[in-house]
């Protein structure tokens, strides 16, 4: 399989790299980016590798590139701006495409093209990273383990020394601006990001932390894709807490308002994020809780979290979710918009896999 890795240069990325590198599934691997030299950098330390420009915003590049290769890995972001894009361009290609894409907005806007994937053929799966994607495998785990499943409460955090580029700033910025949707009594309701603080604990180094209503796909895909539920929430943070206080403040002064205020604000703090680490803060999490009725009919919640390295827990779905696709694990499917929960039928299979890779995940977790 040859297989093009659209921003492979992301800080993400690096993990997805080495076993792409070490895996016999992939013949040729491509890291195409819009910072030449620095892929030419990546490719010439890995064998079976080769590098490419790329410019996201050239659509004629872009197709082009997706046409010489049997899929494409999407690390191009912010995705709320360039998920659209890179879907429009896999389409016009012919081929399959993977990413990592978090933002709500931008799955709901791809979501559009489910008919044209499915004419032709063509798999998107969207969202393969922890949140949204380890989030949505682990969601379907405790969906299927309830007799009567109800209410799916998501929640992460991330580590305040983990390292991130601009783009992960971006997204950072557009998750804490403006409104995004939650599944409450059976609907789907606007609401103000960065409001509905709740404190939840998580797996140490992060421990109790408090989170808000933030801009992920899984309030948005999880009620779409598993049906009956009268609850789906996402609540997501930053450890230490007074870094959410700052993204609120730059949101009320309209710092954060467009993408390109959004891009200014975040070269800005990239350039001075170093300011922000805080001992021992290295680590992101996530927690996901489903609740409803079990087979005898009682009120059972099921919880599950995970812990890594951002770049890890990021990657490492995303690897295994190319690997299946591969290796024709999903042949059978036809062609659409897949989140992970729609497209994994199997979720211990996927969670198992993941575990092998490395990634933390804690069953039946209580504090």
């Amino acid at each position: 399989m040859k297989v093009l890795l659209l921003g492979g240069c992301a800080d993400m990325a690096g993990p997805l790299i080495s076993k792409l590198a070490d895996d016999s599934a992939f013949t040729e691997v491509t890291v195409a980016d819009l910072n030449k030299e620095k892929a030419e950098e990546i490719a010439g330390k890995k064998r079976k590798f080769k590098s490419a420009y790329v410019n996201a915003n050239d659509f004629s590049l872009l197709v082009c590139l997706m046409q010489e290769h049997d899929f494409s890995i999407g690390y191009i972001g912010p995705f709320y701006y360039y998920e659209k894009i890179m879907v429009k361009a896999a389409l016009e290609a012919g081929r399959d495409y993977i990413s990592i894409s978090d933002d709500y907005d931008a799955y709901l806007e791809i979501l559009k093209f489910e008919e044209e994937a499915c004419t032709k053929g063509i798999k998107i799966l969207t969202g393969f990273g922890n949140s949204p994607g380890l989030t949505q495998v682990l969601a379907k785990k405790g969906y299927l383990a309830l007799d009567k499943p109800e209410k799916i409460n998501v929640h992460w955090c991330a580590g305040s020394d983990e390292p991130v580029g601009p783009s992960n700033l971006a997204h950072l910025f557009h998750i804490f601006t403006g409104t995004t949707l939650q599944w409450l009594n059976g609907n789907e309701v606007s609401v103000k990001t960065g409001t509905g603080k709740k404190n939840v604990h998580f797996p140490d180094p992060i421990g109790l932390n408090p989170v808000y209503y933030t801009g992920h796909a899984e309030s948005v895909s999880l009620p779409r894709n598993l049906p009956g539920l009268t609850e789906v929430t996402l609540h997501g943070g930053v450890k230490p807490p007074y870094i959410v206080t700052l993204l609120k403040l730059l949101a009320a002064l309209g710092l954060t308002s467009n993408h390109k205020k959004r891009l200014a604000a975040a070269r800005f703090f990239h350039r001075i994020e170093s300011w922000f680490a805080s001992s021992g803060n290295n680590k992101s999490v996530g927690r996901v809780d489903v609740s409803g009725q079990n087979s005898s009919g009682q009120n059972e919640q099921v919880s599950f979290c995970y812990v890594g390295h951002i770049a890890d827990i990021t990657s490492l779905p995303c690897y295994l979710a190319a690997k299946w696709l591969a290796e024709g694990k999903w042949n059978q499917k036809p062609g659409g918009i897949y989140a992970a929960e729609r497209l994994i039928d199997n979720p211990d299979q996927f969670i198992g896999e993941l575990e092998n890779l490395g990634v933390t995940i804690k069953n039946s977790w209580e504090r």
